[in-house]
């Protein structure tokens, strides 16, 4: 197979296609195309969303896969992937439904049957899961949750500034269906067959201080995978969940991309 010349960026909730910004820049100065596809509805700015959040409440997981899927068909050549967050879920259900060349799982939420729990995590997470009634609801965070879930590592000034360029709010019909995945009979929207021989390359990336998606759930993603394929590891010291947009996201960006193209196949 010949090298992807295509990269696909794939955002997580409370975000949107602009949080990769950076990375679409770096990755075009180094030729290849780069695409940055919103969730189905999501195809506005931030600022919409915000004001009218009816698309987070109304978009679901299949929706997503499913736009996903319908654009990477289209390509010429299988593109490398790379998720943050729930997009690293996006990510490992496209290369398990046999999509794109090599995978990169960023701060990835976990996919079904992982079910390690860290304490960082569960506060992280309270503002969604503390009531009942946003199962049916897009739920916002407000500026100390976003700090301590996406950017604790930054100065305040600075994760202020990327608060109200980012942040919109979350599917919370979305977050309890993950939360309850590994409770209920059957497999859940989230589930990856672990032992998928033809599976793609994967590579979970994780950042040592991230409070929502700590590198505990990255390790006991990846130590599910029992297939023969390559899944491997890595962890940056000192970054938060935000790590697209932290300092030193050039390292990351270039190991990610080095890595899957390595690793293509």
């Amino acid at each position: 197979m010949s090298t992807p010349d295509t990269i696909v960026l794939i955002h997580g909730f409370w975000v949107t296609p602009r949080s990769w910004e950076h990375w679409i820049a770096h990755y075009e100065k180094r030729g290849f195309r780069v695409l940055a596809p919103a969730y189905p509805g999501f195809e506005v700015e931030v600022e919409s969303l915000n004001a009218d959040p009816t698309p987070v409440e109304q978009v679901t997981v299949p929706q997503i896969v499913e736009s996903l899927e319908s654009l990477v068909r289209g390509l010429e050549k299988p593109p490398v992937l790379i998720g943050h967050s729930a997009g690293g879920v996006f990510v490992q259900l496209l290369l398990d439904r046999g999509h794109g060349a090599a995978g990169v799982a960023i701060n990835s939420a976990p996919t079904e049957g992982v079910a390690v729990l860290p304490l960082t995590q569960v506060k992280a997470a309270f503002p969604v899961l503390k009531n009942p009634a946003n199962r049916h609801r897009a739920v916002g965070l407000n500026f100390d949750q976003w700090h301590y879930a996406f950017t604790n590592t930054f100065p305040l000034d600075e994760s202020k500034a990327l608060y109200e360029r980012y942040a919109i709010p979350a599917s919370g019909s979305i977050f309890f269906d993950s939360a309850l995945a590994t409770l209920r009979p059957g497999h859940q929207s989230t589930y990856v067959d672990y032992h998928n021989d033809d599976r793609a390359p994967l590579l979970f990336v994780a950042g040592e201080k991230d409070h929502l998606m700590p590198p505990k759930v990255q390790q006991s993603n990846a130590r599910h995978y029992k297939s023969n394929t390559v899944t491997e590891i890595r962890e940056f010291p000192g970054r938060p969940h935000l790590l697209p947009a932290a300092p030193g996201w050039e390292e990351v960006a270039d190991y990610a991309l080095d890595w899957a193209l390595a690793q293509a196949k």
